[in-house]
């Protein structure tokens, strides 16, 4: 249960780096988005632990998106922000953008801006994976993902259930919001949150608050001999619909499940 977000002042956020006052909105259901499955293999080989964000270009992966291409749909960069690594609890992988707040003035968001999520299956990659990409508009927001026991609410610290699930992989991101200035999500596309994936099972917002957009990804099945799964992120800048879209794209990989 997450209560409405207040107005961010524009003299509020010139006056501090980012203090925002505020409640999540509660988060009505975006319009449904079918799940993809791709063969498509980035070229970027797999490390063993996880890589310092860099500037070096990368193939990008898959985008996941149910729309029609258009002309104009184009990549403008693309690089991997954390290798196949395992973000197990208290070892959280952290990948920072500096960020200029307010990033545009009013009426634009204030922050880098939550407007749609993407999922697929991706079984003939090496190794293979599933991919949640969360789609941003006004630049890359700082994020952080961390293997956690339980997924609790933000705004009320209560726990949300994840059934079906071996494990929660929690993704935060920081200096992100998820709702208009009106305190309605701003979330317009999504898959249903039981994507029923091989590696991805489920996914749930788990809030939009004080600057903090925090979703849960349930990984796996709940099987005792699961071993440790790892993750990897991908960062793509594209132009999609003739929207300038900041895409991070977290793959699972789905090895133990195949």
């Amino acid at each position: 249960m997450f209560c409405s977000q207040r107005k961010l002042g524009l003299p509020v956020v010139l006056a501090v780096s980012m203090v925002l006052v505020g409640c999540a909105p509660s988060f009505p259901s975006p319009t449904p988005a079918p799940t993809s499955t791709s063969a498509s293999t980035p070229t970027a080989s797999p490390t063993a632990s996880p890589s310092a964000p860099g500037t070096d270009s990368a193939t990008p992966p898959p985008d996941d998106a149910t729309a029609t291409p258009q002309p104009g749909d184009r990549v403008l960069s693309a690089r991997i922000s954390y290798g196949w690594a395992w973000p197990g609890p208290g070892q959280p992988a952290t990948i920072g953008h500096d960020i200029a707040v307010p990033i545009a003035p009013p009426p634009s968001p204030p922050l880098p801006s939550l407007t749609s999520i993407g999922a697929g299956a991706h079984p003939l990659a090496s190794p293979p994976y599933d991919q949640l990409s969360f789609r941003f508009e006004g630049g890359f927001p700082g994020y952080e993902l961390e293997y956690v026991p339980v997924l609790t609410g933000d705004a009320s610290g209560l726990t949300i259930p994840m059934d079906g699930t071996d494990s929660i992989l929690r993704v935060v991101f920081r200096l992100a919001q998820a709702h208009t200035e009106d305190g309605i999500s701003s979330v317009l596309e999504a898959p249903r949150e039981a994507v029923g994936l091989a590696a991805i099972t489920r996914y749930a917002p788990a809030g939009d608050f004080e600057g903090t957009v925090t979703y849960g990804i349930g990984v796996g099945h709940p099987v005792p001999s699961t071993v440790n799964t790892a993750v990897r992120v991908y960062e793509v800048e594209r132009i999609e619909q003739g929207r300038h879209l900041y895409v991070v794209a977290v793959q699972v990989d789905a090895s133990p499940w195949r």
